[in-house]
């Protein structure tokens, strides 16, 4: 593999150094990746982009791709980490945007892919429910057929920010007397804004309102919202979840927390010595940059095989699975450097110098927080003793 960029490579990242550096919005300087921000904020950098064309780079170009290639995405990635930029939310562009370009038809092609390029509508995602989260096949929420309708009851949980969605996409039982429990699924677009869906916060450690329950009772949805074929909706499924295992991994960003890491060691010490020189934290910073360093190749020759007309396969669950486990590690290790400071005394808490909480360096702000909120991603996109049976199954053949 050769890693070596080209020329006309340098010149495509200077041009999007370049790009970011002029139009990244300036209120996001600093924000990161927080779950706390405005329905405007999380949009502000996804309008800017619908509007240069540079908002789903993975998409074809006659859906609105950029037409990158493999190479020119990883770049895309690593320059908007290297300024820890808040990127599209992976709901429409990652997600449902790829079943409605494959699966769907040239109506629903129409009516909802510029919406989501442009980041005029935002997506959430109706997959897990309680008691059928990693098991997502003992869904119970059903569509019942009448006439040009369905009529959907149910209930989804840890729909995330769907206090903000125009839409959702939603795993419905279409067919309570299928055989397999897989089958008689259909996959729903559903407009948020229909009676009878109400939206519940479920808050998390932190005290912000990341996800939600989603109750539906008796929603009617035109049958015309029905992506693909009915009962044939776990297809749809599991193709979303390979595309969004991929971004899961987050190996761009897991560098970035590296580096960030890295000065955070230089400047705490133990006993005078800075935590980056003590042999045992040097040991788990040099592990951890080895096993980010695998993951990467991974996540490349994926993409490559992707610009070769491949979409995702199982490959997707071997990057959620270690790109999960190392952002967590990741975030175990920051929390470890910065020691007490790290107290979660509150969301958002500023070091306040001497008002007895809050108080330490800069870095220490929300170590935490993050900590915490890192836990889930073991989970979501499929847990990974799930992925860990699809990897075993599915390329190694056990």
């Amino acid at each position: 593999m050769n890693l070596d960029f080209t020329p006309e490579e340098i010149a495509f990242r200077n041009e999007v150094r370049e790009f970011i550096r002029d139009n990244y919005p300036k209120e996001l300087d600093g924000i990161g990746t927080r779950e706390d921000l405005t329905r405007e904020e999380f949009l502000a950098w996804h309008k800017v982009l619908g509007k240069k064309g540079w908002s789903a780079p993975a998409w074809p170009e006659k859906y609105g791709g950029t037409g990158w290639t493999s190479t020119q995405r990883y770049i895309w990635s690593e320059e908007n980490a290297r300024v820890d930029a808040l990127m599209p939310l992976p709901f429409g562009v990652s997600m449902v945007g790829p079943v409605i370009y494959t699966f769907g038809n040239e109506e629903q092609k129409e009516r909802h892919l510029p919406g989501i390029l442009s980041g005029d509508v935002w997506w959430c995602q109706g997959y897990s429910e309680p008691g059928a989260g990693s098991d997502l096949a003992s869904l119970k929420t059903t569509a019942v057929r009448d006439g040009d309708h369905y009529v959907i009851n149910g209930q989804k949980t840890w729909t995330t920010l769907a206090q903000h969605a125009d839409w959702g996409f939603f795993l419905c039982r279409t067919d309570p007397d299928a055989k397999k429990p897989q089958e008689g699924i259909s996959f729903i677009l559903v407009d948020m804004n229909t009676p009878g869906i109400e939206v519940k916060p479920i808050k998390l450690i932190d005290g912000t309102h990341e996800v939600n329950e989603t109750w539906l009772t008796d929603v009617r949805v035109p049958v015309e919202n029905l992506v693909g074929k009915e009962n044939e909706g776990w297809t749809y499924a599991k193709f979303l979840l390979a595309h969004e295992r991929s971004g899961i991994a987050g190996v761009a960003r897991s560098k970035r927390g590296v580096e960030r890491l890295r000065n955070i060691a230089s400047e705490e010490t133990v006993d005078g010595t800075p935590l980056i020189e003590t042999q045992d934290f040097a040991r788990k910073i040099s592990q951890l940059e080895i096993d980010l360093t695998a993951l990467e190749f991974t996540e490349l020759r994926t993409l490559a095989s992707e610009a070769a007309g491949k979409g995702p396969g199982p490959e997707s669950s071997i990057l959620k699975v270690k790109g999960t486990e190392i952002q967590q590690r990741l975030t175990e290790l920051t929390l470890e450097a910065v020691g007490y400071y790290g107290a979660p005394y509150g969301y958002g808490m500023e070091a306040t110098g001497n008002e007895g909480f809050g108080v330490g360096p800069d870095h220490a702000n929300f170590a935490a927080e993050s900590y915490f909120n890192m836990r889930k991603t073991s989970i979501y996109g499929g847990s990974n003793e799930i992925q860990r049976n699809i990897i075993s199954k599915m390329i190694l053949g056990l």
